[in-house]
């Protein structure tokens, strides 16, 4: 299991150069990938051009970019300048976001979202392959190619959670990139339908980004962690896999306590499948961000 970092998840709060020095640091620490997320600052997928242009191994991905503000041939076209820049380490999260920023701030409809899905990677996949896109759609109708100097196939990855969209990506994609997740729906809901779905296809990656401190305590950790992050226990799709999971709230899922527990945690992420852990490292408590780092880094060669 490949381990990679979130950042830029803070909504505007970290510069372009912060986030360098940040890639910068975690590549000289040996971490397989840097996963950005693209809420209401920084563009993710600008962003990993400039990142992969002062870096040399490790992989970024976005974590993710809303597909539907975004023609699928114009966020193509962004992807491969984005795959020349970072010399072939990029991957590119899509996801349908959510309705309240869709519908309510974007003015678009979040009423068809698997059919939009479908749709948008009939048109996005070959594009992504180097080849040209002819679809007829409801949606999207589209004949054209492009031809980006320097790009390399580019893998999609897309934020699914429920059946049809597991179905869609396991078919369509290189796999899901997931948020709020635990385990048991890992185990049980996500894997065997993305498998099934992606069957005669290479085996699916499946991201897991959960939160994570390493503490001695626990409990107290969780609580600010519940508080920190109680708008996702609230918006319907990360609401659903919670409930799956059996899980009153996000700090249910997150992984948090001492090097024991945290090992038992990824060990049975990886046990289950999991391709690469995307740690949200929750800075909780004084020094919680770069004991977390230590402890993650020190864990690489055990999890590979």
């Amino acid at each position: 299991m490949r381990i990679g970092i979130m950042a830029g998840a803070t909504g505007g709060g970290e510069t372009i150069d912060d986030l360098v020095g940040q890639a910068k640091e975690f590549e000289a620490r040996g971490f397989d990938s840097m996963w950005l997320a693209n809420i209401f600052g920084l563009d993710a997928i600008s962003l990993a051009g400039l990142i992969g242009r002062e870096t040399e191994r490790i992989e970024l991905g976005t974590a993710v970019v809303p597909s539907y503000p975004r023609h699928p041939v114009a966020i193509a076209q962004q992807a491969l300048t984005t795959q020349a820049a970072c010399r072939g380490r990029f991957a590119l999260g899509i996801g349908l976001s959510h309705k309240i920023v869709i519908e309510d701030m974007f003015g678009l409809s979040y009423a068809r979202r698997a059919a939009h899905m479908r749709e948008y990677l009939a048109v996005l996949a070959p594009l992504l392959r180097g080849e040209p896109a002819k679809f007829e759609g409801e949606e999207y109708r589209v004949n054209c190619g492009l031809q980006v100097p320097g790009a390399s196939p580019t893998p999609v990855l897309v934020a699914a959670l429920g059946e049809q969209m597991l179905r869609i990506t396991g078919r369509d994609a290189a796999g899901t990139i997931l948020w709020m997740t635990g385990p048991a729906t890992i185990e049980e809901h996500i894997g065997p339908r993305l498998r099934a779905a992606a069957a005669g296809r290479p085996e699916p990656r499946i991201v897991a980004g959960l939160p994570i401190v390493l503490t001695s305590n626990p409990d107290a950790v969780r609580e600010v962690v519940g508080k920190m992050l109680v708008m996702y226990g609230t918006l319907p799709s990360y609401r659903s896999m919670l409930d799956k999971e059996g899980a009153s709230g996000p700090a249910d899922v997150a992984l948090v306590g001492d090097e024991a527990a945290l090992d038992a945690a990824l060990a049975r992420l990886r046990d289950i499948g999991v391709t690469d852990f995307d740690a949200a490292i929750i800075p909780a408590e004084d020094g919680a961000r770069e004991r977390t780092l230590d402890y993650l880094q020190s864990r690489l060669a055990r999890l590979a």
